[in-house]
């Protein structure tokens, strides 16, 4: 492997593969990954899906409004679709509440009410405290392995180099670049790329950079066998993001999941026999579908910055070194047009067509935002 590269990105997830595959045409790119594959934690225990309404009228909804046009364009090249059509129910307690969420969504995202009767049509064993939903039809599932692994292809395929199983120990700032220790190796880059999610400010001290104060918190998903078949075209089912969700698996499962955010350090996320027990809970409160058995279960992590905000951009206390972090559970869904953006900072040029209204200033990696 040569020593010299001119951006090396920390983290081989999502946030980092797909910035490889914006980088690696223009630049010469190493992709370094502790763990003995791409993905091993966030990225692949995501349940992802894109929702058009999901973080309300916030920057990182712009980023997914962005992203959409370029999953259905199979950004980057990959050799199947990467979402599948699947709607999402969002039911209404007794006062038939608002869907708050809606402001600012382009027309053709709105929500449209479903009357009780039409949710028993598509829901049938809905419990009776629901009045109705709310309908989102353009939610889908996003086949999160085919978009990674095309990433990573297209990184390849343009000359980066991805070195799984290596250790990232320290970078020290050195003229012009960095020089950074690999477990049993040193190169030198002119960027370095802060993409290591939960792990986002240990690797920021190790370069001698002020963390940014990220939290990971703890997810759970529980698959469940349920006494009722036709579950596999389920549309994905929640109650306004409050206190949970779950959607068809297979015929007769269903993935569920109690919305869960336990402030955790970073690990390798297991899940706690409460938040499971919290997740069939919840289900059986929803519908009256009889619970037969845990197939699976498991855990992974969503990281915040303080504000929730994602932080893409230069440090400015660091020259050369780029945080791609924070993306709080929302990294899959805004992946194209994240990576694009980013890719736009570090190479130095103004974002151009497919980021139009996107203003970088609103995901500074030392800014605060103001919560809603």
């Amino acid at each position: 492997m040569s020593n010299h590269f001119d951006v090396l990105i920390i983290g081989g997830g999502i946030a980092g593969a797909s910035l490889a595959a914006r980088l690696a045409p223009r630049l010469k790119v190493l992709l370094v990954e502790v763990e003995q594959q791409c993905g091993a934690h966030a990225t692949g225990r995501s349940a992802a899906f894109w929702e058009a309404s999901l973080s309300g009228p916030t920057p990182e909804r712009q980023l997914s409004l962005a992203s959409k046009p370029m999953f259905d364009a199979r950004w980057p090249n990959a050799p199947v679709p990467l979402l599948r059509q699947r709607g999402a129910i969002h039911l209404t307690g007794a006062h038939g509440e608002g869907f708050g969420d809606s402001e600012g969504l382009p027309r053709e995202y709105a929500p449209r009410r479903m009357t009780r009767a039409e949710v028993d049509a598509v829901l049938p064993g809905a419990r009776p405290h629901w009045s109705g939903a709310w309908f989102e039809d353009a939610c889908a599932d996003i086949d999160v392995a085919a978009l990674h692994a095309a990433c990573l292809a297209e990184s390849r395929r343009h000359g980066a180099a991805i070195a799984t199983a290596s250790e990232f120990v320290s970078a020290r700032r050195r003229g012009e670049g960095w020089s950074v220790t690999l477990a049993g190796d040193t190169v030198e880059t002119g960027i370095v790329v802060n993409a290591a999610g939960a792990w986002g400010d240990q690797v920021a001290e190790r370069c001698g950079v002020s963390p940014v104060g990220l939290q990971a918190k703890r997810r759970t998903v529980v698959q469940l066998r349920v006494g009722r078949s036709g579950l596999k075209q389920l549309p994905f089912v929640t109650d306004l993001h409050q206190s949970f969700y779950f959607k068809g698996e297979a015929d007769r499962s269903v993935w569920v999941c109690p919305l869960d955010e336990t402030d955790t350090d970073p690990c390798d996320a297991a899940p706690d026999e409460m938040d499971v027990a919290i997740a069939i809970d919840r289900f059986e409160q929803a519908v009256d579908w009889p619970v037969e058995a845990v197939e699976r279960k498991w855990a992974g992590l969503r990281t915040f910055a303080p504000d929730r905000g994602m932080k893409f951009g230069f440090d400015p206390t660091a020259p050369g070194f780029f945080w791609c972090v924070g993306q709080g559970g929302m990294g899959i869904q805004t992946a194209p047009a994240a990576s694009l953006l980013c890719a736009a900072l570090i190479l130095g040029e103004r974002p151009g067509p497919g980021l139009e209204g996107i203003d970088p200033d609103n995901f500074a990696p030392r800014g605060v935002r103001a919560r809603s």
